[in-house]
C-alpha cells in the first residue's frame, strides 16, 4: 500500500461506534484513536461510556485515560495528540482507525484548527459560573447583544459553543468568527469517513437503556467521589450535571435520570446534525461491519 489511510468512524452517542470500530480495527490488525472529548479523562468512567476492559484488550486504544480532569483538553489538544500518535502508528501500520462522536475533534483532526489566542482561566471560570446560575438563556442573550455575527451563525442551543464564543470575545475583543477562517489543511494520509446511523426510535431506546445501565453500574457513587471537582468543565456535562442537581436537592433522583436521558437524546440530535453536514461521510448501519469493510477494501 503506497499511501497511509485513516478510517474515521463517527456518529451519535449510543449508536454502536465502539463495537464496529473494534471489528474494523481487528480486520486490519490496527489500533483505535478515540475521538471522544470525555473518555480521555481517567477519573471519569461510568458516565462517559468508556469501552469495557474486555474491549480495550481486544484492540489497542489511544486517547482513553490519557488525561486528568485537571488538564485543559481542547480540540486543538486532540488534533496534536492524534496527529502525533497516528504518525507513530503509521511507522508499522498502513491503516489506523479514529472513532468517536465529538464532531469538533474529528473536524480538527481531519481539517486542522484555527489558531485562537489563549483565554485567561479566570474569564472561562467566570462565564461558566454565570451559566450555572442563569442558564443557557443568559448565554444566548449575552451573545445576541455582544456578538451578533456568532448569534446569526452559531449553535445557539449548545452551551459549550456559546461559552466558548463569549470567552473569546471577552478575552480578545473579537468575535470567534474573526479567527475561524475556514482554511483546511491537507493531511499526508487519506481519510475515509464512515458515519453510523440508526432509526431515531432505535437510537433513543439505546440511549435510555444505556443511562439505566449507568445508574445500575454505580454512576451516582462515581459522582460522589468527584464532588470536589464539580466546577470543572469535564463535570459540567450530561450525566454528571444532572446528578449534581439531585445531590444539591434541586430535583429527585427520578427527575435527574429522566433529565440525563432527555439531554443525551438532545446531544445525539446535535451530533447527527453536525455529521450530516459532512458531504464526505458515507453512512452505514452499525451492524453492517462487513459492508463497511467491503466499502473500505474497494477504496484501498
Amino acid at each position: 500500500m503506497s499511501k497511509k489511510h485513516c478510517i474515521v468512524i463517527a456518529g451519535p452517542t449510543a449508536v454502536g461506534k465502539t463495537s464496529l470500530a473494534i471489528a474494523v480495527a481487528q480486520y486490519y490488525n490496527t489500533a483505535i484513536i478515540s475521538a471522544d472529548s470525555r473518555q480521555c479523562f481517567r477519573e471519569l468512567n461510568i458516565g462517559v461510556a468508556k469501552p469495557s476492559a474486555e474491549q480495550l484488550q481486544m484492540v489497542k486504544h489511544y486517547f482513553i485515560d490519557s488525561h486528568s480532569i485537571l488538564d485543559e483538553v481542547t480540540a486543538a489538544t486532540f488534533e496534536q495528540y492524534a496527529l502525533d500518535k497516528i504518525g507513530q502508528l503509521f511507522k508499522e501500520k498502513d491503516i489506523v482507525v479514529v472513532a468517536g462522536g465529538t464532531g469538533l475533534y474529528i473536524k480538527a483532526f481531519c481539517e486542522g484548527m484555527d489558531i485562537i489566542p489563549e483565554i485567561q482561566p479566570g474569564t472561562r471560570a467566570s462565564i461558566a459560573d454565570m451559566y450555572e446560575k442563569k442558564g443557557i438563556e443568559w448565554l444566548q442573550q449575552e451573545i445576541r447583544e455582544k456578538d451578533p455575527l456568532f448569534y446569526e451563525t452559531g449553535e445557539l442551543q449548545n452551551p459549550q459553543r456559546l461559552m466558548r464564543a463569549l470567552e473569546v470575545l471577552e478575552s480578545t475583543g473579537n468575535s470567534i468568527r474573526f479567527y475561524q477562517q475556514g482554511k483546511k489543511v491537507t493531511r499526508d494520509f487519506d481519510i475515509i469517513k464512515i458515519g453510523l446511523d440508526l432509526p431515531r426510535v432505535d437510537l433513543y431506546r439505546n440511549i435510555n437503556h444505556r443511562v439505566d445501565e449507568m445508574m445500575t453500574a454505580g454512576l451516582l457513587n462515581e459522582l460522589q467521589g468527584l464532588k470536589n471537582y464539580e466546577q470543572l468543565n469535564a463535570l459540567r456535562t450530561v450525566g454528571y450535571k444532572e446528578l449534581f442537581s439531585f445531590i444539591h436537592g434541586s430535583c429527585t433522583m427520578e427527575q435527574a435520570v429522566e433529565l440525563i436521558k432527555k439531554n443525551t437524546r438532545n446531544y445525539a440530535k446535535r451530533q447527527i446534525t453536525w455529521f450530516n453536514k459532512d458531504e464526505n461521510m458515507q453512512w452505514f448501519s452499525p451492524i453492517d461491519s462487513r459492508q463497511v469493510i467491503d466499502f473500505v477494501d474497494n477504496l484501498l
